[in-house]
């Protein structure tokens, strides 16, 4: 399979870096973030949807890196004991009205919101799944669109150190282990992210 030497990736976002680094790492690939990325205007997530966020932001930074190929993702986690929710909002979830808030809110509030919302539900019913839609593009342009699901439960209280975000709280019944109890590298063969990440490898091999 043809692989690129490296990948630029547009993000800040230091454990989405890690993510990407560690379904890398077998590879030889690396995994850059765009560059002078914090320099950039910020591109809003204001889309409706994983995929609208992704190719907004894909497109935007793209145009600062000519020529070559950036990704972007955009993912969360839907409950479905809460209709899909945070859903599109994860990063913002403990914000008073998240679809209008501004800037990411913090990774713990996150959480705490979440359990709180969860409170009352029984643990048979506490199923949900992290969602990461990568899309790829170049001078501005999306060239596709890849998708990742990891279906799971989550806990009433947290489990692991490692990760970010809802990591600690989501239990995967594959490995009996949540996702913040793996390394990078382990995280990538069962998350979201990695199976994503994967399909668009293929993809990129097939260009």
């Amino acid at each position: 399979m043809s692989v690129p030497e490296r990948i630029l990736i547009a993000t800040s976002n230091p454990g989405k870096l890690r993510d990407f680094a560690g379904a890398a790492l077998a590879l030889g690939i690396r995994i850059q973030p765009v560059p002078n990325f914090s320099q950039l205007p910020t591109v809003v997530e204001d889309g409706l949807t994983f995929e609208a966020n992704a190719r907004k932001k894909a497109e935007a930074y793209s145009r600062a890196a000519i020529d070559e190929i950036v990704l972007a993702d955009d993912s969360g986690l839907e409950v479905d004991a809460l209709g899909g929710a945070p859903g599109v909002h994860s990063a913002r979830y403990a914000a008073d009205d998240p679809s209008q808030a501004g800037s990411n809110t913090d990774d713990e509030a996150n959480n705490e919101k979440l359990m709180r919302n969860l409170k009352s539900v029984p643990a048979a019913q506490r199923t949900g799944r992290f969602v990461c839609v990568i899309a790829a593009a170049r001078n501005g342009r999306t060239l596709a669109v890849f998708h990742g699901k990891a279906e799971g439960i989550i806990l009433d209280a947290r489990q692991g150190s490692n990760g970010f975000g809802y990591d600690p709280f989501f239990f995967f019944p594959q490995i009996q282990k949540t996702f913040a109890e793996l390394n990078a590298e382990e995280k990538a063969k069962y998350s979201h992210r990695g199976a994503a990440f994967r399909s668009f490898l293929k993809w990129y091999a097939e260009i």
